[in-house]
């Protein structure tokens, strides 16, 4: 049996991640985070900008191209493929993205040996099939990949399937209706790559034809209206860059949707000539490190990250999605989307705010809003999907066991906070108790129902690239187990099953990875850990952990991060602020526990 770490060791440790987690704040006093970068989105960002010139017959980016060039060249794997972050095993997808950039642009053979290097690797992974098979029914990523591969002349256009972005056209309350084939969130790219699909291979079909054409206008005006005020959509490099190289192709140069998405990818540019997956991921970030904190900041510190928090809530029906007013996004700038990932994590930050004290009138309003966002968004399986309800054909827009387990924690933090006094039933946006508790039980029971025959829950935006299915069953299986014990329903059948195989798979060294005999990393075995501190019977299991967490505490090696996250359709990225967040909690919690059981023996 491993002996404990010492209490002093244990306090240091706690102590060490506590103070980096705060200084990790930012003037304004929330977190903001780095976010990856990376090179799937450097690949379109410099294809877009390269469309750009090319259509208009200028060298504008010329230097921005050649600086993401040199940076795309510097950081080729080993192998001659690029994983989508610096720490990412190469695959298919980026690297076809990476090829195609250099077969474009680099007619004078610069970075013919990285350019060759790139091309034996993609021939070895399978080529077009290869990205195909990788996704599957669902095009949302695979159709923009050879779309950029066909740019830069290595696919023929006809080997593309065609997005039928006349469908845009219909009212959105008809979209999951008319099963799109791609996900609700990638509007944009369905109708920008469809409209250059259809531009340079228009369909046989004479009806077809026609449609697709008389509904070029109104498509585009669509687009123009969901683009974000910054030009990013979802901020997003990639997907801003798809839609900007697709109407540059076909000679829009001037369409404000181009001219908007190129100032948001300037902007976007990294010093290093890279660009990040994504902006930032602010409130995220913050409501995570006020979770894990448990709330536990300068007394001076909780006012304006409070007011923050607030202020990030959306108060109006989203353009992009059509989401009503409640839902919190990722982000703190336009391009974000409500969704219910954030909005739990919100609710439990300003609950943990506000502990207690009486609940100021614009947070119990925030949370009342926001409590009947996430009603209304559960689906009719009881689980909750991240952002439309009843889209259901494709994975990245089904409800979710992690998305699932947190709105049915932070719907029970919020039932149960001293504080909350039940919304007048006349009240439009009146909350009413029985309907909170039923939305938990049936959220369980959908829990219940999506557990794997071997004790484990699957998430649905986290990974593992050591995993052969890329598959992260620990990071799933933690989240849903804090749901069970969040909500009291520890003594079920599913919660018991879940902690005997989160305890199973520990690896030796003490450590958890993705699943059994995976790397052990820090984000994952602080989340293992943090779930398991919940079942007195783990405490074998919580203490090998804590220990191989002290431990990297002490060796300076803890907020080294891991590429687990994925971000739309399994980019994956890696964003700093998780391991420092993650030991953080876990440290903190196994501190408490430590110190409640010492004082129990001397009472």
């Amino acid at each position: 049996m491993t002996e404990p770490v010492s209490i002093d060791r244990l306090e240091q440790a706690a102590q060490v991640t506590r103070d980096r987690l705060l200084a990790e704040r930012g003037p304004s006093g929330h977190w903001t985070g780095e976010l990856s970068t990376s090179a799937l989105s450097t690949a379109t960002a410099v294809m877009a900008l390269f469309q750009v010139d090319n259509a208009d017959g200028t060298s504008l980016h010329h230097e921005r191209i050649a600086g993401g060039l040199r940076w795309l060249a510097d950081h080729q794997n080993e192998d001659g493929g690029w994983g989508d972050t610096t720490l990412s095993f190469s695959n298919i997808s980026t690297t076809m993205l990476g090829y195609a950039v250099f077969h474009a642009i680099d007619t004078e053979g610069r970075y013919a040996a990285t350019r060759d290097r790139a091309k034996a690797y993609v021939d070895r992974a399978g080529g077009v099939p290869a990205i195909i098979a990788r996704y599957g029914k669902d095009k949302t990523f695979s159709v923009p990949i050879l779309t950029h591969s066909a740019l830069a002349g290595l696919v023929d256009w006809r080997t593309i399937p065609p997005l039928p972005f006349e469908l845009a056209c219909l009212p959105h309350q008809l979209y999951a209706a008319v099963r799109l084939p791609v996900v609700s969130y990638a509007l944009p790219a369905l109708i920008a790559i469809g409209q250059v699909r259809h531009h340079f291979a228009k369909p046989w079909n004479p009806l077809v034809r026609f449609t697709r054409a008389a509904a070029r206008e109104r498509s585009l005006r669509i687009l123009s209206r969901i683009q974000p005020s910054n030009g990013g959509f979802l901020e997003a490099a990639p997907l801003t860059s798809f839609v900007t190289m697709s109407l540059a192709a076909m000679g829009l140069t001037d369409h404000p949707v181009v001219v908007k998405g190129v100032e948001f990818l300037v902007r976007s540019l990294r010093p290093d000539g890279s660009w990040p997956i994504d902006t930032n991921l602010a409130t995220w970030t913050s409501t995570l490190s006020t979770n894990a904190l448990d709330g536990d900041l300068p007394p001076d510190a909780k006012p304006p990250l409070q007011q923050w928090l607030v202020n990030q809530q959306y108060r109006t029906i989203h353009p992009y999605t059509h989401a009503p007013p409640g839902g919190w996004a990722w982000t703190d700038l336009p391009g974000g989307v409500p969704d219910a990932d954030d909005t739990p994590g919100a609710i439990l930050a300003l609950l943990n705010l506000t502990r207690g004290a009486a609940l100021p009138e614009d947070v119990r309003d925030a949370l009342r809003s926001g409590v009947r966002w996430l009603l209304d968004l559960q689906n009719g399986d009881r689980g909750w999907p991240t952002f439309c309800r009843g889209w259901g054909l494709l994975p990245f827009d089904r409800s979710a066991a992690d998305i699932s387990a947190h709105v049915v924690r932070a719907l029970h933090g919020w039932l149960t906070h001293p504080d909350i006094v039940e919304a007048d039933p006349s009240s439009p946006d009146g909350v009413q108790r029985p309907e909170v508790e039923k939305a938990i039980r049936a959220g369980i029971l959908y829990l219940d129902r999506h557990q794997r025959p071997d004790g484990s829950w699957l998430p649905l935006w986290f990974g593992n690239q050591h995993s052969p299915q890329e598959e992260n069953p620990v990071y799933g299986t933690a989240r849903v187990l804090k749901a069970y014990s969040g909500s009291r329903t520890e003594q079920s059948l599913a919660y018991q099953a879940g902690i005997r195989w989160l305890r199973s798979v520990q690896n030796a060294d003490g450590g958890w990875g993705g699943e059994k005999g995976l790397p052990s990393s820090v984000e994952e075995t602080a989340l293992a850990v943090d779930a398991l501190l919940d079942d007195p019977e783990s405490d074998p299991q919580v203490q090998r952990g804590v220990k191989w967490l002290v431990e990297r505490v002490e060796a300076g090696t803890w907020s080294d991060p891991s590429p687990i996250g994925f971000y739309f359709a399994k980019l994956w990225y890696f964003e700093r602020l998780y391991p420092i967040v993650f030991a953080t909690g876990a440290l903190r919690h196994a501190l408490h526990r430590r110190r409640t059981r010492i004082s129990a023996r001397r009472g």
